[in-house]
């Protein structure tokens, strides 16, 4: 991520860059002095020192997909790109309230609380942990030497805003112009704002709006607006948030008495898939993550999630099209075509039917 947004970075903001990087401790509502430059707040954001904090998180999307309860999804248990069917249309059409808590890299939790329920995701160093209440199943898995510190449970479908600024801040490059909006309030911590501009047209995204964190660079919250609507398409946010270490016993899980529990052998991270990132070959070849606006994602048959094509709740939002069943939103569209291949993309519908012949 350093490398990515210190592209953003000319020389000239180089004494910024340090200027900011002189942090007062705790939180402040007090209104910042505002930035000159856009590319300030990304070198805030760069070197962001918020690595021990427990906040609530709100998240929520308006996409027009009808509102499914999650209990009504089933259970989520793939670990690929896509995740589970489960999984991703719980994030496109559920409201989820989440609690969260970090203490550096290697520990972390997320408590996503379902209506009577709780789902839970637990790192603790080389531990890991899923729960969930509703069928009070645990499932532990030992990390491999070099898992990333951003690993999280595919049946835990929370997005925080720092995971989410991440992506988008990742993908934003020539293709994007990036402004400064209003200073703001989130969670009671002052804000600066960063604007996300696509420059193509070719895009169902109009704008990402992102708040960081005045004193830290911690992004507290993004919203995604679609083209045609005044309101975020996609929203997450801190609702609270304090910016000090967790007890460490809230990342000491041991399941419930009576909890049925899974052992989950995962394999070790691919030479160069973390430490060392080596480039992508095309995007056609399938799936790697969108670069740019108007990119599409092709998953081939043999590597979309079991149960993924075939759901009844996949079916059911799914219209037929040529070629295949079109899932369509306002901020992303997905094409499920006759031969089981996946292509999605933030792009018309138009732009997957064409990449799928």
């Amino acid at each position: 991520m350093k490398r990515i947004w210190t592209r953003w970075l000319p020389a000239a903001a180089a004494p910024a860059a340090v200027a900011v990087a002189v942090l007062a401790g705790g939180a402040s509502a007090v209104t910042p002095p505002s930035p000159s430059t856009p590319e300030q707040v990304l070198a805030l954001v760069a070197g962001h020192t918020a690595q021990r904090f427990s906040g609530t998180i709100e998240e929520k999307a308006d996409l027009g997909l009808p509102s499914i309860p999650s209990q009504a999804l089933g259970p989520a248990t793939s670990s690929s790109s896509l995740g589970s069917a489960a999984t991703v249309l719980e994030l496109l059409t559920t409201p989820h309230t989440a609690r969260v808590y970090a203490d550096g890299p290697s520990k972390l939790r997320v408590q996503v609380m379902d209506q009577l329920a709780e789902r839970d995701a637990v790192r603790n160093g080389s531990d890991a942990w899923t729960y969930d209440s509703k069928t009070n199943t645990a499932t532990h898995a030992s990390l491999p030497s070099g898992t990333s510190s951003g690993s999280t449970s595919p049946s835990v479908p929370a997005v925080t805003p720092d995971q989410l600024a991440q992506r988008f801040l990742t993908a934003a490059g020539p293709s994007t112009n990036v402004t400064l909006g209003p200073t703001t309030t989130v969670a009671d911590h002052s804000a600066y704002t960063l604007v996300l501009t696509p420059k193509t047209s070719g895009t169902l995204v109009a704008s990402v709006q992102i708040a960081v964190e005045s004193q830290t660079g911690l992004p507290l919250s993004v919203d995604v607006y679609a083209k045609g609507q005044s309101d975020p398409a996609f929203h997450t946010a801190f609702q609270k948030l304090d910016l000090h270490a967790p007890d460490a016993s809230v990342f000491a899980f041991t399941p419930p008495a009576g909890a049925t529990v899974k052992q989950e052998q995962l394999p070790a991270p691919k030479a160069g898939s973390e430490a060392t990132p080596k480039p992508k070959a095309t995007a056609s070849k399938a799936t790697e993550p969108a670069k740019n606006w108007d990119s599409v994602v092709v998953v081939p048959a043999d590597k979309v999630p079991a149960g993924f094509t075939g759901s009844a709740l996949v079916k059911q939002l799914a219209s037929p099209v040529a070629g295949g069943r079109l899932l369509s939103s306002s901020l992303l569209n997905i094409l499920i075509t006759n031969d089981g291949r996946v292509i999605a993309g933030s792009v018309p519908a138009a732009t997957l039917m064409a990449a799928a012949k």
